[in-house]
């Protein structure tokens, strides 16, 4: 109900009152993950109901051939020891029904023995007390040898000569059962570390020290599920559970490296380490005391209000509600300026006059809170004192008020050098390179304005790093390396690093399939393997479940690959920043940016409000009591049991792409660039009519970022926008974002900057891991191409010209106008990205088997050994005629 009157509350400009304002917010609160009981529900698909009998039925089988009665819970501690130990010789035999059948049975075990109770409460805490007992007897390891085995007999000929389409829910039974075990282990044991529980406290250690430590076979559990998402991609192994893998990966990246309180840790104990001081500010504390800014008003509700305010255009002033706190800035208005946004507050409901300025003018809570009356206007009902426009006289409360914005200004080294070189050369006509100290000959402003800076300056761990690396290769001998602590990043960045980028286009592939707004095709791989029944459905219920589960099965894999993505950028970028830079290059070489954009290109509000769950459905509520008969109006009751008017998976993945986005994009003006070019600002401006603080945060951060480039007249009709970017951004002080005179990089240094970064990573890793840089750089690039010749991102993003007048209302018209004489931002980034097969802004499906894809920089492929046929070594002198002295190059085109 809340986003219907979220798409309809900018349908009349003209309401003056703080309904709109003060609506409410999503209370959604971004964590690691979801409640323990939605974690372990999310495990299962509606279509798997039916192996939940097969379960009991194994148990039941099992307990009759030892001559006990099929009730766990009456057996004694020493009694349900011994069962599990005969269950463990009993998963090593040959037979694989025997195996499984035992599998099966400790599945059910696992799933704390749900036929036996009345609750979910007993249901759960049986599941704890079972995992306990489970991994201390070794149930782990077993299932981990049986999932070996299931991988390699994964190549087996049947296997792989089955077609995709064909894959159904009874193809990967086996597997499902041994990954669900593994699972409800891994997420009970990240449960109760979580909650502190005593009785878990020295099993999560072991737990933690188990899966950050190489397997019998000398590879990590996160890899070996890595290289089963690969093989899924290149089609080697269609069978494979996508949903189950990717969760259980998640899981165990979550808690062998740790959640956002242990980042939080690790980088003031970094800092210290360094001899910075601690971070204070952190985004997810600060984003929980913000207020969601209104929604930017659509292109259709700003043409029916201009056709309203026609006759208003007389007045020579004209007032405009902001996006964000309602700044007010003051506009001249002529007949001829009707491009100019009309949110005026004139004379709409409310009793609201235009010529009563006390109570008209709103408080800016980053200035003096002493001048004007103006302060009166302050609501301080909301929690981060943020004022709103109130139509009646409000009641002033002794609350405390904010005045200030809600972040401290940073400064960079590189932006105090930038502004005292400007100074010097402006002042006394000279420059010092390297000179950070030095303001003799400038004026007593100058001195203050480079002590401001200093006060406000930031240095970051990367700073640190780089600054080191840069003196590592200037000095390579007298320098001396620091010692390479084996962190869990460290020793998964280790592991990984062979073949990250198969591994990047592997999960990238996985999310583009889950994606809400991907077209289905016949040639691309098929996610739903692992929902799809043999049977179809016969009956208009039955397809009703199965479109609610299939949509459900998407989001889940949307959430559970931008959690892994995200939390192994956040740690290898605070391992070495050189670490997170491999890892970044890599995903935009697999298209990850317009990936984001394509999925952001969609009804987001209607996307983070979808109710893809039916909850007598979901285990254990599908399997504990009375189960009532399923029809179409359970199907409703079902929707309305859950009050929130959101779905927190989908607000969890959205949050969690925006922040891959920004982390990609920051500080790169190369990346700023293809957000320009692939038309991001219509898409991104959607988003903001989510009403969630943190999330409009991410969006704000965005445009900012590409603002500078989007032209005066987009800045014009977006100050809705551009105001909210100002109260909700940190600033840098001499940042000129919001004008953009002075562009910090031109079209032509583009290559040059991935290049360069490029050069600096492989050199890292060349000087770290030698052997697995050798092993990358020979197949890293190339290894995969047969497998992986469809694009990560294939597929064009619809948006790229979501807003069709985005040109005339100056979002590529700035572009282009910064690009005067053809060697602009657009076409110098926008024609090299058209040499290479991105047609229309966006990649077409063979960007990443280009081998020759050289504005990206890859490194490796000149460095290959190319076996000659012995049909080229006798025929070589013809091909010399034929294809290069005969051949003729036309070097101007060239």
């Amino acid at each position: 109900m809340m986003f219907s009157s979220i798409n309809n509350s900018f349908e009349q400009d003209t309401h003056d009152t703080d309904g709109n304002c003060d609506g409410p917010d999503l209370d959604f609160v971004y964590a690691d993950v979801d409640t323990y009981q939605n974690e372990i529900a999310e495990l299962y698909s509606y279509t798997e109901f039916s192996e939940f009998q097969q379960n009991v039925k194994a148990f039941e089988d099992q307990m009759d051939m030892y001559n006990l009665p099929p009730n766990w819970q009456k057996l004694d501690a020493s009694s349900q020891r011994s069962i599990i130990m005969k269950l463990i010789d009993q998963l090593e035999v040959s037979n694989r029904q025997f195996r499984m059948q035992a599998a099966r049975c400790i599945l059910y075990l696992a799933q704390g023995c749900w036929a036996e109770i009345q609750s979910d409460e007993e249901q759960q805490q049986n599941t704890r007390d079972n995992v306990i007992v489970l991994y201390e007897l070794g149930i782990f390891s077993s299932f981990l040898d049986l999932l070996n085995m299931e991988i390699e007999s994964a190549c087996s000929p049947d296997i792989v000569a089955v077609k995709i389409t064909n894959v159904t829910l009874g193809d990967s039974a086996d597997l499902r059962v041994i990954l669900s075990v593994l699972y409800i282990i891994t997420e009970t044991i990240r449960d109760e570390k979580e909650k502190g529980s005593e009785d878990y406290r020295k099993i999560a250690e072991a737990f933690v020290q188990e899966i950050n430590s190489p397997l019998p076979d000398g590879e990590l559990l996160a890899v070996k599920l890595l290289g089963m998402i690969t093989r899924f991609c290149s089609g080697a192994a269609p069978h494979f559970p996508m949903k189950k893998v990717v969760l259980l990966l998640w899981k165990i990246s979550l808690l062998g490296l740790g959640g956002m309180e242990v980042l939080k840790n690790l980088k003031n104990e970094y800092r210290i380490k360094a001899g910075l001081s601690p971070v204070t500010e952190d985004t997810l504390e600060v984003t929980k005391t913000m207020r969601a800014s209104s929604p930017p008003v659509t292109a259709a509700d700003y043409l029916d209000n201009q056709n309203l305010k026609r006759n208003a255009f007389r007045r020579s002033l004209m007032k405009q509600r902001f996006l964000d706190e309602q700044e007010q800035m003051d506009m001249e208005l002529t007949p001829g300026n009707e491009s100019a946004p009309n949110g005026g507050n004139n004379g709409g409901g409310g009793g609201n006059g235009t010529g009563q300025n006390g109570e008209d003018e709103y408080y800016r809570p980053f200035e003096d809170p002493s001048n004007g009356a103006s302060s009166s206007t302050i609501t301080t009902a909301n929690p981060n004192n943020l004022p709103c426009y109130n139509a009646q006289p409000p009641v002033v409360q002794p609350a405390q008020m904010t005045t200030c914005l809600p972040w401290t200004p940073k400064v960079r080294q590189k932006d105090i050098d930038q502004f005292l070189d400007i100074s010097r050369n402006k002042f006394i006509g000279y420059s010092l390179i390297d000179d950070h100290e030095s303001l003799a000959g400038l004026p007593q402003p100058i001195h203050e304005g480079v002590q401001t800076l200093k006060r406000h300056m930031y240095v970051s761990l990367a700073d640190i790093q780089i600054k080191k690396e840069e003196e590592i290769a200037r000095n390579p001998i007298s320098t001396q390396e620091d010692e390479v602590v084996l962190t869990p990043a460290e020793i998964l960045y280790q592991a990984i690093l062979p073949n990250l980028p198969q591994y990047m286009i592997a999960l990238l592939k996985v999310l583009l399939a889950a994606s809400p707004t991907s077209k289905s095709k016949t040639e691309s791989i098929n996610i739903m393997a692992d929902v799809l029944p043999k049977k179809m459905p016969l009956t208009a219920t039955q397809s009703t479940k199965l479109t609610v589960d299939m949509g459900r099965h998407k989001e889940i894999i949307v959430k559970a690959v931008s959690a892994i993505i995200l939390l192994y950028l956040k740690h290898f970028k605070l391992n070495h920043i050189y670490q997170f830079e491999f890892m970044s290059q890599h995903l935009v070489f697999a298209n990850c940016i317009p990936l984001v954009l394509k999925f952001f290109n969609q009804n987001i509000t209607e996307y983070v409000s979808m109710k893809n769950t039916i909850p007598l459905l979901d285990f254990p509520s599908c399997v504990i009591g009375e189960q009532p008969d399923l029809s179409a109006e359970s199907f409703v009751f079902s929707a309305d049991v859950t009050d929130k008017p959101y779905s927190w998976r989908n607000v969890f993945s959205c949050i969690n792409l925006l922040r891959i986005l920004n982390k990609l994009i920051k500080w790169k003006h190369s990346r700023v660039m293809m957000l320009v070019v692939f038309k991001s600002a219509p898409i991104l401006k959607k988003t903001l009519k989510v009403r969630h603080a943190m999330m409009q945060l991410y969006v704000l951060k965005l445009l900012k970022m590409q603002t500078k480039y989007l032209g005066r007249q987009w800045r014009k009709s977006n100050m809705k926008t551009m105001s909210a970017i100002y109260s909700k951004v940190r600033h840098r002080l001499n940042d000129d974002w919001a004008f953009g005179n002075d562009l910090d990089s031109r079209p032509w240094d583009f290559q040059a900057e991935e290049c360069t970064l490029r050069a600096c990573v492989d050199r890292f890793n060349l000087r770290r891991y030698p052997e697995a840089t050798q092993k990358c750089g020979s197949g890293g690039n190339n290894g995969n191409a047969g497998n992986n010749g469809e694009n990560s991102t294939s597929g064009n993003v619809a948006g790229g010209n979501v807003d069709g007048n985005v040109g005339n209302n100056g979002g590529a018209g700035g572009v282009y106008a910064a690009a005067n004489a053809g060697n602009g931002i657009a076409a110098g980034v926008g024609g090299q990205l058209q040499d290479y097969g991105i047609e229309g802004g966006f990649p077409s499906d063979e960007i990443l088997t280009h081998s020759d894809f050289a504005f990206f920089g890859h490194s490796g492929w000149w460095d290959r050994k190319v076996e000659l046929t012995d049909y080229f070594k006798a025929n070589y002198t013809t091909w010399l005629e034929e294809e290069v002295y005969n051949n003729q190059t036309d070097w101007d085109a060239l």
